[in-house]
């Protein structure tokens, strides 16, 4: 636990200063991420004989996140024309004996759409407009809170297992703790922002809480959909660079439905 904690402040340490100016700070930081999950997620197909392109795998979603910041007009054909590209070289591929080429086209256009596609949804959180940092602030803690009020609640008191297949220690005493700390942290947040900091106006109390619950409700599927890969590739972890906390996409699995999640409910619900 005293790993996990440090190893979070000091995420916290980088994190909140590229949150806050935004921009090619932000950009850099986000990249980072997703682009070193793309990598967790190549090895991870790899431990059980699946072989997405690396290159495109990983280049592909960092081009990906990059049209979204800088050219979106070009996302869309840049997609196209991965997908075209993916499918060819997997086409040689087979014509030069791999069997499982078929395989392989699927995992890597899997890894431009999840981690591409919707893994940019992060930065489109964080534009939706001048005070898109406040609103990234509400979204990945409610995020944090899941996790965490499910850990805490569920380490000591969890019986009932969620899907012992995927996540043998995820419990529904600690989903349900993390339902209650992300919905009481989404009210919070709103009230303290909306008081003190930039959204004043633009959300209230139960907007905050219903945002909450919301994450708290589907952002765990990220996990799953994370533990799904780990446990069929017999992988604890995608990767070790975080003490306590496993790799990139052990970090980002939830914020990647948390994105979604807050980017269609602001901007539909609240705007």
């Amino acid at each position: 636990m005293r790993t996990r904690t440090i190893t979070a402040l000091a995420l916290l340490a980088i994190g909140l200063p590229a949150i806050t100016v935004g921009g090619i700070f932000y950009f850099l930081l986000l990249g980072t991420f997703v682009v070193g999950a793309a990598w967790e997620y190549v090895r991870l197909f790899r431990a059980i004989k699946i072989e997405p392109n690396e290159a495109i795998t990983i280049g592909g979603v960092f081009l990906i996140i990059l049209a979204r910041v800088y050219f979106k007009e070009w996302e869309y054909p840049l997609f196209i024309f991965l997908t075209l590209l993916t499918l060819t070289v997997h086409l040689i591929s087979f014509e030069r004996g791999r069997d499982q080429a078929a395989l392989d086209f699927g995992s890597t256009i899997g890894a431009l759409v999840y981690l591409g596609i919707i893994g940019a949804f992060l930065v489109d959180l964080r534009n939706i407009n001048q005070d898109g940092a406040w609103w990234v602030m509400i979204v990945l803690p409610c995020v944090w809170l899941t996790d965490t009020g499910g850990y805490m609640i569920g380490s000591v008191y969890g019986k009932h297992k969620m899907a012992p297949r995927l996540s043998p220690k995820k419990s529904w005493e600690g989903y349900l703790a993390g339902i209650f700390t992300a919905t009481l942290g989404g009210m919070f947040f709103a009230y303290v922002y909306s008081r003190w900091g930039a959204l004043a106006g633009d959300i209230t109390l139960w907007q905050g809480a219903t945002l909450g619950l919301l994450i708290a409700i589907l952002a765990p599927l990220g996990d799953f959909g994370e533990s799904m890969f780990k446990r069929q590739s017999g992988m604890k972890d995608s990767s070790d660079v975080f003490p306590g906390h496993g790799g990139f996409f052990d970090r980002i699995d939830s914020w990647l439905w948390g994105a979604v999640i807050g980017y269609y409910y602001i901007t539909i619900i609240i705007f």
